[in-house]
């Protein structure tokens, strides 16, 4: 409680010094229920935007909106790329593609957690690259490293949806083979992409890891606050409910999870998996995972290679022409080869 006070009263000091301000002049000259209900409008409005500033942690470490780790640090060929999504912001993403008959591969979407910028997850990705043998589309949310705006859970929809649409434009991949991959809110993202009527069909495969069943449950959890328990949903800013979209994702489906994961509860996972709408899903628990390290266990490269594997192409004519990309502004590619 001490720690989430003091998030909000050093992020939103000035809301916080005009509400209490405000109060004590309206009750100085209407007296204390108007005043109450000044004070209370207002703090109900700090506490609806601060849960932006208690799920999203694009500075953490300090640097992050500056400094961003290249795939060439890990021996990674891969192009340097902005777009401009439908809301007129930049994305920044990084193509990381098999330097031998990269349209012979598959590739991953890959969308990161709630902290940091997608250059802190490079350790994991060069996994993916040298073991799975894959190309890697990583994608920066608003908000995030050297992307434009401010995260919000509509937003961070809309850049999913633009790295989507532009990887699917590329000629120099298979576009009957482009599957999804999600951590923690991440997985958020990827289900609610592969749940949507627009692009279900075009998505290949999905994998989340360590993702939640919602926002509003994640809150139960962590903050252990009664009151939550009868909240509203519409009071909740950021809902992210996967449990609910889940049901209409049809790509096959890997939920992967860490036994030892102290922050999401592996029974998410499972609820994940018991809901998810496709004929092709599977489970796999890490035995030792947490919620950071879960890609270190032993049979993590192997689980996903062998679920990938087993998951057929999609018919060339589900995608015959794609035109969604043509909204889209590429405005830098700067290409590395290592």
């Amino acid at each position: 409680m001490y720690h989430i006070l003091r998030i909000i009263l050093y992020r939103l000091w000035m809301l916080s010094t005009f509400t209490l301000l405000s109060s004590i002049i309206v009750f100085w000259f209407y007296g204390f229920f108007v005043a109450f209900a000044v004070f209370s409008s207002g703090i109900s409005g700090i506490l609806y935007n601060a849960q932006d500033l208690l799920l999203y942690y694009p500075n953490d470490p300090p640097d992050s909106r500056i400094f961003v780790l290249q795939p060439s640090n890990y021996k990674l060929p891969y192009e340097s790329i902005k777009i401009r999504n439908k809301d007129g912001l930049k994305i920044h993403m990084f193509l990381i593609k098999q330097i031998e008959n990269s349209k012979g591969k598959p590739t991953m979407i890959f969308f990161h957690g709630n902290a940091g910028n997608m250059g802190q997850r490079l350790s994991n990705v060069s996994g993916f690259y040298h073991k799975l043998n894959i190309n890697i589309l990583m994608v920066e949310y608003r908000g995030y490293g050297l992307s434009e705006g401010s995260p919000s859970e509509r937003g961070i929809y809309v850049d999913a949806q633009a790295a989507f649409d532009y990887i699917m434009q590329r000629n120099d991949i298979d576009r009957t083979k482009v599957f999804l991959f999600g951590r923690s809110l991440g997985g958020a993202v990827a289900i609610d992409l592969a749940s949507r009527l627009k692009y279900k069909n075009k998505i290949w495969a999905v994998v989340v890891e360590n993702t939640f069943t919602s926002i509003p449950d994640m809150a139960k959890i962590i903050l252990k606050w009664r009151c939550l328990l009868w909240l509203p949903l519409f009071c909740h800013k950021n809902k992210y409910m996967s449990l609910s979209k889940i049901v209409h994702v049809v790509a096959p489906t890997l939920v992967m999870c860490g036994s030892k994961d102290a922050l999401v509860p592996p029974r998410m996972a499972r609820e994940l998996y018991l809901k998810c709408g496709a004929v092709g899903k599977k489970i796999a628990v890490m035995p030792g995972g947490g919620h950071d390290d879960t890609w270190t266990c032993r049979d993590y490269y192997a689980s996903m290679q062998q679920f990938l594997a087993n998951v057929p192409p999609l018919p060339e004519d589900v995608i015959p022409y794609y035109d969604n990309a043509k909204d889209l502004s590429i405005t830098r590619i700067v290409v590395h080869t290592v």
